[in-house]
């Protein structure tokens, strides 16, 4: 077909010159819908619009020079940056849409300070409810499960049964994903068997509906609140790697379950979801033990990293910790445990380790003294962490569709290798 009046078409290398970047980039646009090309029917060369290559050229600037997109900075370091307007972190602080988050949680409930990171609104007295179809769905498919799985297992199978249940799941607008979100992630904890007493009245609060299937104790409500504060200080933490999951799948147009399975999929590797569970551990040989250094000795001689300690966001005490070491210091049963933790970080500065408490070991100050087994760190961790991921996928499904997709730099043998 003849070109269109006023079109002009340029090939490849000049489409490569404008975009600035390599020829081969050029095609793996083309592969994703962002550009069109045209085969010469002669040779086997491509044309592009002109015009169309230049937008996308200006587009692309736009992206590296301002919201929304990535960051040309970080990018030039080669660390990926995605702008944001939920979570900064900055001067060992850490705020949600530019309200310290350590205020918020220490003042609002868990799900308040969802719904502010979620809409900017602050909802005061906000509840989430589980459907019964899909809580039902949910309690079928993990009590199928072995008994010894996982807590992170039994998230993600109840996240796909829930997701089954709910016929409006593909529904990406803002209104849908918000009341598919209030409603997953009480149904998440209702699918998590009880490991101790229920009998006692609840308020509703998702903290109360957490807390039998972690603690085989009867709960208090001091002890209540520091769990409630724990989940409220865990809803998001800027792009960790779960996160980053949750955006890519997002990107893709994945539908809020589907995005935090996500997210639960990256949580359950080593280097994520499991410090807490390994801070527990460390703990309790403590305990058993009667003090820090041995223990300590015992991970060093082992070439092994003490868990609990260093993060590298913050250049003193994670500020996740401190609150929840403040909380925890009136509970008379939290005394041996936040000793401990106070021990091991002591040793460790003695020694000029140079790292301060993180997040991990507060919570495992708290799973052990309330009676709670080494995993539950995890499962507080992530079903905090699920209206983060929810909150980070309505803010990617604003976004251009598919523009997580970085290129890759092949470092393989170069074409034509002969066929094996």
């Amino acid at each position: 077909m003849d070109d269109e009046p006023g079109e002009r078409r340029i090939g490849t290398q000049e489409a490569a010159r404008l975009l600035g970047v390599k020829p081969a980039t050029v095609y793996a646009y083309v592969s994703r819908g962002q550009l069109t090309s045209r085969r010469d029917p002669v040779g086997r060369s491509s044309s592009f619009d002109a015009r169309e290559v230049e937008a996308l050229a200006r587009r692309s600037r736009r992206e590296a020079a301002g919201p929304p997109g990535f960051a040309a900075s970080a990018a030039s370091a080669g660390e990926l940056s995605v702008r944001t307007a939920l979570t900064l972190i900055e001067s060992d602080r850490y705020y949600f849409r530019g309200v310290d988050a350590v205020e918020l949680a220490s003042r609002y409930r868990y799900e308040e300070v969802a719904e502010w990171l979620w809409t900017g609104t602050l909802v005061r007295g906000a509840r989430f409810t589980a459907p019964p179809e899909s809580l039902a769905a949910a309690r079928r498919a993990v009590a199928a499960l072995p008994e010894h799985s996982g807590p992170i297992d039994r998230l993600r199978v109840a996240v796909a049964a829930a997701a089954v249940a709910d016929p409006l799941r593909f529904d990406l607008s803002g209104p849908s994903v918000l009341g598919s979100a209030r409603a997953l992630i009480p149904t998440l904890v209702g699918a998590l068997p009880e490991v101790g007493p229920a009998q006692w009245g609840g308020d509703g609060r998702l903290s109360r509906q957490l807390w039998p299937r972690l603690s085989t104790l009867d709960p208090d409500p001091d002890a209540l609140a520091v769990l409630d504060l724990a989940l409220a200080l865990l809803t998001d933490h800027d792009l960790a790697a779960s996160t980053l999951a949750v955006r890519v799948a997002a990107s893709a147009r994945a539908h809020p379950y589907a995005v935090v399975s996500a997210g639960l999929g990256a949580l359950e590797g080593p280097l994520h979801g499991a410090a807490g569970r390994l801070a527990h551990r460390m703990l309790v040989e403590v305990l058993e033990r009667g003090g820090a250094a041995p223990v300590v000795a015992e991970y060093l001689r082992a070439g092994r990293r003490v868990p609990g300690l260093g993060h590298r966001l913050y250049g003193a005490e994670d500020p996740r910790a401190t609150a929840l070491f403040a909380r925890l210091e009136p509970l008379a049963q939290a005394g041996p445990a936040l000793g401990a933790a106070r021990e091991v970080a002591g040793v460790m500065a003695r020694h000029g380790g140079g790292l301060y408490p993180n997040v991990d070991l507060a919570l495992a100050v708290l799973t052990v003294s309330c009676g709670m087994a080494p995993e539950a760190g995890e499962t507080v961790f992530a079903v905090a962490r699920t209206a983060g991921w929810i909150a980070h996928a309505l803010e990617e499904y604003e976004e251009r569709p598919l523009r997580m997709r970085p290129s890759g730099q092949y470092h393989g043998p170069r074409p034509p290798q002969p066929l094996p």
